[in-house]
């Protein structure tokens, strides 16, 4: 029986822009009801799809799906700017940071990895895909005042990274999950090429 290894593909964001969202998350700690439960800024990434437990034996498959995926594609950029909530801020469950900038290049990039995977036998996403970067969850047994509470914070709180990111190659992460909270390690990237750069 092969290990299998819980895996998502991703796009990784630069060390300036993690440390702008340490900032942003403590400053959201002192001020949110202490109900959330927050992602470490180092494990925070743009998610383009989750794989879930896959064979060990099937990450070549994956890892070339991955290079036919941004075959063709030069690098982009995307801003990160923006706090937000789902489903919204009214009850908030997910507590996110926006991402802006050439998301029709994001948008694109996505479908071809979310079709690759499909082809691999990876279930496509029944939710549209939305640009977002998670800070924190709500835990399950927060009130409704508490949801709302933290609606108002989000409401009130600007943010807009000083830092672009350059999105030069998408990145198969393994997540493996302890006590302490999950541990990242990529395991491949796949670049993406300026035309004309070989």
């Amino acid at each position: 029986m092969a290990e299998s290894i819980r895996s998502f593909i991703a796009i990784e964001l630069p060390g300036t822009i993690k440390r702008e969202l340490t900032d942003l998350e403590a400053l959201l700690k002192k001020r949110c009801p202490d109900v959330v439960k927050w992602v470490a800024p180092e494990g925070i990434h743009l998610t383009l799809k989750f794989l879930g437990a896959v064979d060990a034996d099937r990450i070549d498959e994956v890892k070339m799906g991955m290079d036919e995926a941004v075959s063709g594609l030069a690098p982009f950029g995307l801003e990160v700017q923006e706090v937000g909530a789902f489903p919204n801020l009214n009850r908030v469950q997910v507590i996110w940071v926006g991402v802006k900038g050439e998301l029709d290049k994001l948008m694109y990039l996505q479908k071809q990895v979310e079709s690759n995977m499909e082809q691999l036998g990876f279930p496509r996403e029944e939710r549209a895909f939305t640009a977002h970067l998670t800070l924190g969850r709500v835990r399950n047994y927060t009130s409704p005042d508490d949801r709302r509470k933290i609606g108002q914070v989000l409401g009130q709180t600007s943010f807009a990274s000083a830092n672009s990111i350059k999105v030069e190659s998408v990145n198969l992460m393994k997540s493996q999950l302890t006590p302490q909270g999950a541990i990242y390690t990529r395991l491949y990237a796949a670049g993406l090429k300026s035309e004309g750069s070989a």
